[in-house]
């Protein structure tokens, strides 16, 4: 947390995440990527307690840069996943996974787990094994069900709410969306 908050990062305001829920906090991955230090550094130490795996996969946009960096730290394959017109996740640009290959899947944060579990889905349908998942940050405080073990550099506990059930929506706060993709 200390690199995000040196790196303006870590924000404070009202925010829609990209799973919809509202939240005060805000965890701008892209800041802190953006230094290539820190992204070797934060891929390496995501990669330490992986299990075995011939192949790292990550969502488009956000898991893109971390995603690489584990995959360097292992010295194996990677490869993302991105949305299609519909919003369907899918791999693209002649990706290929071979069936019975192990995969992990890494992605920078989680809120709910729903773009990772989109990627497992896809790399199971295709008859991957996938091993674990991993992010940056966990903003679930561990509670995101991935079906998977689960690693992440920091686990958080944060407060997200319904739209219908948010406190800054009802002071009025404007709310904005800085992720990469509209919410949902």
């Amino acid at each position: 947390m200390q690199m995000f908050r040196e790196t303006g990062a870590y924000l404070k305001g009202h925010f829609r995440l990209t799973s919809g829920l509202h939240s005060d906090e805000y965890l701008q991955c892209a800041l802190v990527l953006q230094h290539p230090a820190i992204a070797e550094q934060m891929g390496r130490e995501l990669a330490a307690p992986l299990p075995a795996s011939s192949l790292i996969v990550a969502p488009a946009l956000g898991g893109l840069i971390i995603g690489h960096e584990v995959a360097r730290a292992l010295g194996v394959r990677f490869i993302f996943t991105e949305r299609d017109p519909a919003g369907k996740m899918v791999l693209r640009r002649g990706f290929s996974v071979r069936p019975g290959e192990t995969a992990v899947v890494i992605e920078d944060v989680v809120t709910t787990g729903g773009s990772t579990r989109e990627v497992i889905e896809v790399l199971r349908s295709m008859g991957a094994n996938v091993a674990a998942a991993g992010s940056i940050i966990d903003r679930s405080g561990g509670r995101a069900d991935l079906g998977v073990p689960r690693f992440a550099l920091a686990i958080l506990q944060t407060k997200a709410w319904d739209p219908q059930d948010c406190p800054l929506c009802r002071e009025g706060i404007p709310v904005e969306k800085p992720g990469s993709r509209p919410a949902a």
